[in-house]
């Protein structure tokens, strides 16, 4: 595995606070990846960016350490209330992932973050934001449910972060976003940080027109693709691809893998069959609720379960270390998906393998996705050794789903059948409908067991670090000392 690529920018030659210092230090984070060394030197002197990279190329950090080092060195007025910063992302597993690289980056400055995002209740959510939270992260929708409940104070915005901007037009949060904005301190008293995978004009109209005089920091690819995937094509009849996909597996003998289907009815079916095969895999589609999502997510991330075949609901956000190859069993109708999803490997500068199927259901997509992303995909000859056979699915793996008909175990009344119809009844004996994820809940449930008592010993470690000071919303001594020598009567006005 090829190491990230850097610049020749090293963290610690960057005025951050000494406790992003410290976290960097703690994860062995030492030289920059291009984006952050291009937009760092800009933010920390206070300046507005629009800033695009590739997928995985450390957006997220630059623009996290950016606001935290603004919470941690300009000075807060006493007496007011956050939060200070606000993130909006545009799918709760991008808010989720940014939340925990804030609290990974943030675990010595003594802030709080809340991390609020739709499928999930409110009231811890309600909670957390009561609680003088300094750092707000989530999703549009839900971020405008709890302002309009006057549950979430945006009077006291420094810095409000886009990220995924073009990905906020396609899910057509934009007039959101503007409403938020005007609810926010204007332009001028805050700083606004956008990111996005593409620059559209229409990212660009909006930049400007809520936005400071923002730079433009780009890092230009030869490929629109990230240059160290590996990517295949094989055409295929609708028929062998699961033989084709048993095959793939059998030979590339990938160590994490994602499997996207255009359907959640493919996805169920390929998971029956990897259940049946004794692979380790789970199932991430839309209507899979969100408290088994994150378990789904967090044990495709510890290395419990090593395949996780997915709808197009998790090509866009997630960041997982590691994923050494995706797999294309559909492939995708929007040119841009393609991007997407053979984004989740190859993450910083890693190399990863991404092969598509090419079958007559779907192939019409092919033309348009080479167009786009420049490129003639090598296609690998179909040969018999790529079709493995699989062990078909026992019906006694049934769906851990609640079925429709609750009388399933009543005796029925024999009718006679027509010869159609009894052909339509053994056809549909032969298809499975259940799905694999359930058979990690069980043991997920005791891992976040653990987990929260792991969490508590950690966050005691934490405080014992650097004791938040409730004075200053949990910002440094070295923030107080800058109010002991320059006391102010606006509580500052930011940097540079």
């Amino acid at each position: 595995m090829a190491k990230p690529e850097l610049s020749h920018i090293m963290f610690k030659d960057l005025p951050l606070d000494e406790s992003l210092q410290e976290a960097l230090e703690d994860n062995n984070y030492v030289q920059c990846t291009p984006i952050q060394a291009l937009s760092l030197p800009l933010l920390l002197a206070g300046r507005d960016i629009v800033g695009q990279a590739q997928t995985g190329t450390g957006k997220s950090a630059a623009f996290l350490l950016a606001t935290l080092n603004r919470l941690m060195t300009v000075p807060v007025q006493q007496g007011k209330r956050g939060p200070f910063a606000i993130i909006m992302a545009p799918t709760r597993e991008l808010a989720i992932q940014i939340y925990e690289d804030a609290e990974m980056l943030g675990r010595y400055t003594g802030l709080k973050f809340s991390c609020i995002y739709g499928g999930t209740g409110y009231e811890k959510q309600r909670s957390d934001l009561a609680s003088d939270v300094d750092v707000v992260i989530g999703t549009v929708g839900r971020i405008l449910d709890f302002y309009k409940q006057g549950e979430l104070n945006l009077k006291e915005i420094e810095v409000v972060v886009l990220d995924e901007a073009d990905r906020m037009f396609d899910l057509g949060f934009i007039s959101d976003i503007r409403y938020l904005f005007k609810k926010m301190p204007d332009v001028t008293e805050r700083q606004n940080l956008f990111f996005s995978a593409t620059f559209s004009q229409r990212v660009l109209e909006l930049a400007y027109e809520h936005m400071d005089m923002p730079e433009k920091v780009q890092i230009e690819a030869d490929n629109v693709t990230a240059d160290k995937i590996k990517q295949y094509l094989i055409h295929v009849g609708s028929p062998d691809k699961i033989s084709l996909l048993f095959g793939v597996l059998k030979k590339e003998q990938p160590a994490r893998t994602i499997i996207f289907v255009n359907t959640k009815r493919a996805a169920e079916e390929i998971s029956n069959y990897l259940a049946a095969n004794d692979y380790k895999a789970g199932v991430l589609s839309g209507d899979i609720p969100q408290n088994k999502r994150e378990r789904l997510l967090g044990d495709f991330k510890d290395g419990k379960i090593s395949i996780m075949v997915a709808t197009d609901v998790a090509a866009r956000g997630l960041h997982i270390s590691d994923v050494t190859h995706v797999i294309n069993y559909d492939l995708p109708q929007d040119v841009e998906d393609y991007v997407h999803r053979i984004g989740r490997t190859a993450r910083a500068g890693e190399e990863g393998t991404a092969i598509s199927f090419a079958c007559e259901e779907y192939v019409y997509s092919l033309p348009d996705i080479e167009e786009y992303i420049e490129m003639r995909i090598p296609t690998i000859q179909l040969e018999d050794d790529l079709l493995v056979e699989p062990k078909k699915p026992s019906r006694n793996q049934s769906s851990n789903k609640p079925r429709q008909n609750q009388n399933r175990n009543k005796p029925r009344t024999e009718r006679p059948q027509s010869t159609e119809q009894s052909e339509k009844s053994e056809k549909a004996e032969k298809e499975p409908v259940f799905i694999v994820e359930d058979a990690v809940e069980e043991s997920s449930d005791n891992n976040e067991m653990v987990q929260s008592a792991e969490d508590k010993i950690e966050r005691k470690f934490d405080k014992r670090r650097r004791p938040r000071n409730m004075h200053t919303r949990g910002r440094s001594k070295s923030h107080q000392r800058n109010n002991t020598q320059a006391p102010t009567e606006n509580g500052g006005n930011g940097e540079g």
